[in-house]
């Protein structure tokens, strides 16, 4: 028989022992929401790549007719990708609001990697396969650029203290969709290529670019969810939806464009600024 105290005793131990377990767990092995965010974000760059094999890439290899699903599964590819976006987007909002675990900053390189650097390359790779006037190598060497471009910005982002607000080269979600934009817009084969090229030198260039931060951030967040709006019109087929698609995208380049010059204007202006009062100083 079994003494009903040493029972409860040995219960009790248990219990104590469950208990000391979970305080020495370490914080590196809790998930914060914010990181739950933060995987987020990766599982939808890693459906983005794979619809964009299974409804792009493998009817293409087969042979296959089927215009509207290669439209319906770029759409979907291109919504996962702008999904990732309003992840990473709210990860950091809630991380300063809320508790962060030690991870956190790991998880987030690890996650834009996935869906800003791995899943809009893979994009770039497959329209080199799949459109009529591209040239294959030539396409996976632009995917290439952009990978190693998100790479390096995001080792470069671990290592260097910016200014608060403030992003050194093009943040990689603003970039993956310039990059997505460019390939939608459907120019010829050599424009395209050069400016997703130039994305990628914007990327890891020394040009500042504004956090999404307050205002920014809802306007941000706005634009996601109409460029989302513009991609299931062109998806489904709806009326002016492919016009309507292609000035979103027009849009996204150009914003991509303007800003550095924004940020070289003011660069200027500070360095003209101060040559000004560097004369005025030295005058009697």
């Amino acid at each position: 028989m079994i003494d009903p105290d040493t029972q409860a005793g040995w219960a009790t131990e248990a219990e104590a022992e469950a208990e000391d377990d979970a305080e020495e767990m370490p914080l590196s092995m809790r998930l914060s929401i914010a990181d739950t965010l933060t995987l987020g974000n990766a599982t939808c760059g890693f459906m983005a790549v794979y619809f964009t094999t299974t409804g792009i890439l493998i009817p293409h290899l087969t042979g296959s007719d089927e215009s509207g699903m290669a439209r319906h599964s770029a759409a979907t590819a291109v919504i996962l990708m702008l999904a990732a976006a309003i992840f990473d987007l709210f990860d950091g909002l809630v991380a300063r609001k809320l508790r962060s675990s030690p991870m956190g900053a790991e998880l987030d390189n690890l996650s834009d990697l996935i869906s800003f650097g791995l899943a809009p390359a893979y994009f770039v790779l497959v329209y080199g396969m799949v459109a009529d006037d591209a040239h294959q190598r030539v396409s996976a060497l632009a995917a290439v650029v952009v990978l190693l471009a998100v790479v390096l910005r995001l080792a470069r982002f671990s290592c260097v203290t910016m200014k608060d607000g403030m992003f050194q080269g093009m943040p990689s979600p603003f970039g993956a969709l310039t990059v997505i934009s460019i390939v939608l817009l459907e120019l010829p084969f050599v424009p395209t290529t050069l400016a997703i090229i130039g994305v990628a030198w914007l990327m890891v260039s020394r040009v500042e670019y504004p956090k999404p931060r307050g205002i920014l951030a809802v306007a941000m967040l706005s634009w996601i969810v109409a460029a989302m709006g513009l991609l299931a019109a062109w998806a489904f087929d709806a009326p002016g939806g492919q016009l309507l698609l292609q000035t979103g995208c027009a849009l996204q380049v150009v914003t991509g464009a303007v800003i550095p010059l924004f940020a070289t204007a003011r660069r200027v202006n500070t360095f003209r600024g101060n040559r000004r009062e560097a004369r005025a100083a030295q005058l009697p």
